[in-house]
């Protein structure tokens, strides 16, 4: 069965999330968006965790439903955990992912780290916790659950950020290494960027919203042909079988917030070369610019830009269809036109997902405005141009726009 799957979310128990973050909320909107497996988010914080208890019950083996839904949206536990330690004589501030196969195994999970830090505090909680360690408290729990470096190249919290980060999987990992099947690329890099880099050959490259409210669901997600099981799940993970693990969707990372460096304070905005130019300093204040994800990329690689492994993962680069009206429009995303307009198209053409992969033209233009309608078909053959984010600004897409459009991806895929 082909299905869409994001890992990688918080509940209301994290810090800067919605109130609206409760199960229920995420059950509806992954509906609406067209998300078959919706990960938990946030097992480590003992009132979520009660939540999950009392209101999920066991549907295909790994995965849970809600005991209210005969059928629908699936969830798999997930966590995040923030690690800041001291190594080599630099502090490291990394944020993993983590998935577990049943409650109990959570329990276990939360039972040792709750001897380490407040697991009250955050629904991504803190600890000054090597990640090296982190990953062996986990598979001590079970050698099914994944441990993944979230976020992977973002400055200030990951394995490979400008900020607080390592070199290499191995220089965060150590022995442990041979475990991490797989990274998160992050809003502000894709796969193709990744594929410049030889040590990223052997893992899997998944792609999740990290939401911090209901509507933000499934803005990257993972795609899969497979039996719908956590086991089938963290196979073709661990596998990159393509067959079973067909492709990512994500941001064009442009519109990721750290893909440029800068300054916000300044609002200064760099590519890598301007930044060099400047020796990496703010050419306003003189201050230290905040390194983005492309540079950093660039830093590490060892391959040529547009190189493709064999047998990569293939991945399709979306705008969310709220932004699209809201682009089309010129208006803002929460604005009542926009959100009128979004829940037209849903009632006519069904899931998010199905609107911005499947929809064909014709039945997009007798579902909405043509000039909507154009924006998604635009969208799809990457003829937009975005304003690159930069030092935790989203970089601004524009899909009508008269400025220079971004160079057509080349993603093996074809809509």
């Amino acid at each position: 069965m082909i299905f869409i799957a994001d890992f990688h979310i918080h509940s209301r128990y994290s810090r800067a999330t919605s109130k609206d973050m409760d199960l229920e909320a995420l059950d509806k909107w992954a509906k609406i968006k067209g998300i078959k497996v919706l990960g938990t988010g946030d097992f480590t914080h003992p009132e979520w965790l009660k939540n999950l208890k009392a209101k999920l019950e066991p549907a295909e083996a790994g995965l849970f439903k809600l005991k209210t839904e005969t059928d629908g949206v699936r969830f798999i536990l997930t966590s995040e955990i923030s690690c800041i330690y001291k190594k080599a004589d630099k502090v490291r501030k990394i944020h993993i992912i983590v998935f577990a196969p049943s409650f109990e195994t959570v329990d276990k999970i939360n039972a040792c780290l709750n001897k380490i830090g407040n697991l009250k505090s955050d629904g991504r909680p803190i600890l000054g916790l090597d990640a090296k360690e982190l990953a062996k408290i986990i598979l001590d729990a079970s050698k099914d659950c994944l441990v993944i470096p979230a976020h992977a190249w973002t400055p200030w919290f990951s394995i490979f950020g400008s900020k607080s980060g390592f070199n290499s999987i191995e220089e965060c990992f150590g022995e442990y290494s041979k475990y991490i099947y797989a990274i998160e690329t992050g809003l502000s890099s894709d796969p193709l960027m990744n594929w410049q880099l030889s040590m990223l050959d052997k893992v899997a490259l998944i792609s999740n919203s990290d939401a911090h409210s209901p509507q933000k669901i499934g803005r990257e997600a993972n795609v899969f042909n497979a039996e719908i099981s956590y086991s089938a799940i963290t196979d073709a993970i661990k596998s990159k079988d393509p067959e079973k693990f067909l492709y990512t969707i994500e941001f064009f990372p442009e519109e990721g917030k750290y893909h440029f460096d800068g300054h916000r304070n300044c609002e200064v905005s760099l590519s890598p070369k301007e930044s060099k130019k400047y020796n990496n300093l703010c050419p306003n204040c003189g201050k230290p610019l905040t390194i983005g994800v492309l540079n950093r990329v660039a830093e590490l690689a060892d391959k040529p830009e547009g190189f493709k492994p064999p047998n990569a993962i293939p991945f399709k680069s979306l705008v969310p269809l709220a932004e699209i009206i809201a682009e089309t429009l010129g208006r803002g995303v929460a604005t009542k036109e926009v959100i009128k307009h979004y829940q037209n198209l849903i009632g006519k053409l069904g899931p998010e997902f199905n609107i911005l992969l499947n929809a064909s033209i014709k039945d997009l233009k007798s579902a909405t405005l043509p000039e909507i309608a154009e924006g998604i078909i635009r969208v799809r053959e990457g003829k937009i141009s975005v304003e690159p984010g930069y030092d935790g600004v989203y970089g601004k897409v524009h899909i009508f726009s008269k400025g220079k459009q971004r160079k057509p991806i080349k993603q093996g895929l074809l809509f």
